[in-house]
């Protein structure tokens, strides 16, 4: 049988948090549940605390002082005291439903596998959330890719251009072996609080063997409600922009530190970063950035992202 830790980081989610653990509790391979709180004002941390009192394999962390510091960090500080077999992770405010691992039980007995990742659908539970949901993704269905996969051809299509795969999956719906994910480098980047997800994903990727698991119905439901962070960012907005900027910027500079990168992906890299980082700004100042990038890195003016670049912004 699978032994699995469950990575729950927690904010301000005492209204979600006691449905998420019952969601995982479900399952007999999960024996570690770690809740990090994450410097909650309301009554999570209490909650927490009461669910580990009652569940022995539920255990509570919490940052120096109780700070606030991030999702990456959190998660980060449970991939540091996970003890089990396999780990995974999951929101505060989502839920995995009982296929949860249908797939997990089988392809893991495949040594060379080292995560399995599924599909994610939406729940709406307030028409706020709703309606912020869709004006953001255009639509609610599954968050998912298009077809099997396994190993380096999942770096590949997950970095290619055009996309005909999907451009990520989620980390909720991602199961990893400890093993594969002991280098302490592979963790999620605390400098990013929007992509953070997609940017451990593309590095995971490209050093493990990941392989597609159940994709055409899902494993796992995200809640769409009033205070989602990522819905918060009007789309092509002058914040959108900056953090998609620094998603690639982090992503560039990780892909410069790798031995025999692939060149066509680096250069993606770092077109869509300058690119992105050229549309956060408005007005005269898009505009002399774009002139000194486009001088320093003349491939900009070659592609498509010079397009891109110069799109313009809400600016909020």
């Amino acid at each position: 049988m699978m032994n699995i830790s469950v990575i729950i980081p927690v904010y301000n989610a005492e209204k979600y948090i006691k449905k998420a653990v019952a969601s995982v509790l479900q399952f007999q391979e999960v024996t570690e549940v770690l809740l990090i709180d994450d410097g909650s004002k309301d009554k999570s941390l209490e909650i927490c605390s009461s669910l580990s009192q009652n569940h022995p394999e539920i255990k509570v962390l919490t940052h120096s002082n109780n700070q606030n510091r991030g999702v990456s960090a959190s998660r980060n500080l449970g991939i540091d005291n996970a003890t089990q077999e396999f780990i995974t992770f999951l929101d505060a405010d989502d839920y995995w439903l009982p296929n949860r691992f249908d797939a997990e039980r089988e392809i893991f007995k495949d040594s060379k596998i080292d995560g399995v990742f599924g599909a994610l659908s939406t729940e709406f539970i307030s028409e706020q959330g709703k309606a912020e949901y869709l004006n953001k993704f255009g639509d609610h269905g599954l968050t998912t890719v298009k077809f099997a996969a396994e190993g380096k051809e999942i770096f590949h299509h997950l970095v290619a251009e055009p996309n005909t795969f999907g451009s990520s999956f989620s980390l909720i719906a991602l199961t990893i072996r400890k093993t594969a994910i002991s280098n302490p480098t592979l963790r999620l980047s605390p400098q990013l609080s929007i992509g953070e997800d997609k940017e451990f994903i593309i590095r995971l990727a490209y050093h493990k063997h990941l392989k597609t698991g159940i994709i055409e119905t899902p494993i796992a439901n995200r809640t769409a409600h009033d205070s989602n962070s990522i819905t918060k960012i009007t789309n092509y907005s002058g914040n959108a922009f900056y953090h998609q900027a620094m998603l690639y910027k982090s992503l560039y500079l990780w892909a410069n530190s790798e031995k025999n990168f692939p060149l066509q992906t680096k250069t993606l890299f770092k077109l869509k970063y300058l690119s992105a980082k050229i549309a956060s700004k408005a007005g005269i100042k898009k505009y002399i950035l774009f002139a000194t990038y486009t001088l320093r890195n003349p491939t900009l003016l070659k592609t498509r992202y010079r397009y891109f670049a110069l799109k313009h912004n809400t600016h909020e």
